[in-house]
């Protein structure tokens, strides 16, 4: 240590006092002592990675595409994890489907050379982690943290007590009573959606973005269910309904650039500049009704503002604004923004997404569309309503089969992410380990 206290003040042409020799001294045996921990961090990650990949190797995988990139782009998946994490379109669905059908039970995937994800499919695999608790299987963070500067710290990316609490606050706005009226609106929006269908069909058009159009319907919808607010966004433009759906594709367009994963990096990028525009055009708008909505209640009373809501549609925003936990505690502005803005995606993304497959399932087969058809044609022959209303919904089983059989084939939700703290046993023996 002495020689080189004296090479360093040599190379730095100081002039060698004790003071000087202490200071250079302590710095390089702070140095030394970084670089041990350093080496030593580096060591123990090394270990766990090739523990887990000795564990891993019980699982089957497909044939890599080469060591760096690993099944970047061979089985449908473009990112680590995730609600959205496939090549999107008919070749990343037709990969995906591929690959489950050759590997019915569980296989491995690698998202370059050190990210392993096991991709569990059958049932009885998934059982045991999603009957876990979410200490043992908490969310990704990889994935779903790309979510948290738009919908901050709502039911679907809060964890433990939090999720807990908000999730028995808000189990009211799913009560049939809550419910029932809104069959009226979605009527309504559709009612628009298919008012501009006649129209392409009239002037003579022979396609459409089913997609696009549905999830302007589900917007609209949400926005008059959530907020009720009209916007009027399948006729015309809206700022708000724009915002969402850049931010909807910019999550997707993140998870397949791997160096945006980085936060610092993404920032920095025009998709991070855009992805933080509509971030406020979205924040603006929902703060700016809960705002009003709490002025309202507070200036008219708790009572008096529930008897001015009687004989009218109960809004998202008017539940989260009375719900209360177990000690009378209401959900601040910041909870209430972020289950509304959680809601609205939540809400447009799946619907729009079944709602899609179900029509392309009928379209598939044109015996089950004609049988479906007839059914509602039955039901409504004797109505004096125009409108299929609550009560109408149970007296269709056979459209009721092949919603549910859509939905079975095709889940608008195609993959649930989660990162396990402790091993878990899987039904055949094998062990997820702990840490994917």
């Amino acid at each position: 240590m002495l020689l080189l206290t004296d090479w360093v003040l040599e190379l730095l042409s100081m002039e060698r006092t004790p003071f000087c020799a202490y200071t250079i001294s302590a710095l390089l045996l702070a140095l030394l002592a970084l670089l041990f921990r350093t080496l030593l961090q580096l060591g123990r990650s090394w270990h766990r990675y090739y523990v887990t990949c000795q564990r891993l190797r019980c699982f089957p995988e497909p044939p890599r595409r080469n060591w760096l990139l690993g099944h970047l782009g061979t089985v449908g998946v473009m990112s680590r994890g995730g609600e959205k994490g496939f090549i999107p379109g008919e070749e990343g669905l037709s990969l995906v489907s591929q690959t489950v059908a050759t590997f019915s039970q569980a296989f491995v995937t690698w998202m370059g050379p050190f990210l392993p994800v096991l991709c569990l499919v059958h049932p009885d695999f998934l059982k045991p982690i999603t009957t876990a608790s979410v200490a043992i299987a908490p969310k990704d963070y990889l994935f779903y943290g790309f979510l948290k500067p738009w919908l901050g710290d709502g039911l679907l990316l809060s964890n433990g007590p939090k999720w807990v609490r908000h999730r028995r606050m808000l189990t009211p706005a799913f009560h049939f009573d809550i419910l029932k009226p809104y069959v009226k609106i979605f009527s309504q929006s559709t009612d628009i959606m298919h008012a501009k269908w006649r129209q392409l069909v009239a002037s003579g058009s022979t396609s459409l973005d089913m997609f696009g159009q549905i999830s302007l319907m589900a917007l609209d919808s949400l926005q008059k269910c959530v907020f009720g607010y009209n916007s009027n966004c399948q006729e015309t433009p809206s700022d708000y309904i724009a915002a969402i759906l850049e931010l909807s594709s910019l999550v997707v367009r993140r998870q397949h650039r791997l160096l945006l994963h980085c936060d610092f990096l993404y920032r920095l990028s025009p998709d991070g500049r855009r992805f933080r525009r509509a971030c406020d055009t979205v924040h603006r708008f929902t703060a700016d009704v809960v705002q009003r909505r709490h002025q309202a209640l507070s200036r008219l009373g708790r009572e008096a503002w529930l008897k001015s809501k009687q004989g009218r549609t109960v809004d998202f925003i008017d539940i989260l604004l009375l719900a209360k936990d177990e000690d009378g505690q209401d959900l601040s502005d910041e909870d209430i923004a972020a289950e509304a803005d959680t809601f609205m995606f939540e809400g447009h993304d799946t619907t729009a997404s079944g709602l899609s497959w179900v029509l392309y399932n009928l379209a598939c087969h044109p015996e089950y569309q004609e049988r479906c058809r007839e059914e509602i044609k039955d039901l409504m022959r004797d109505k004096e309503s125009e409108e299929v209303e609550w009560e109408d919904l149970s007296q269709m089983p056979f459209s009721t089969m092949c919603i549910k059989e859509s939905l079975r084939l095709h889940p608008p939700v195609t993959a649930v992410s989660r990162r396990c703290t402790e091993d878990i046993k899987l039904p055949d023996g094998r062990v997820l380990p702990k840490g994917l």
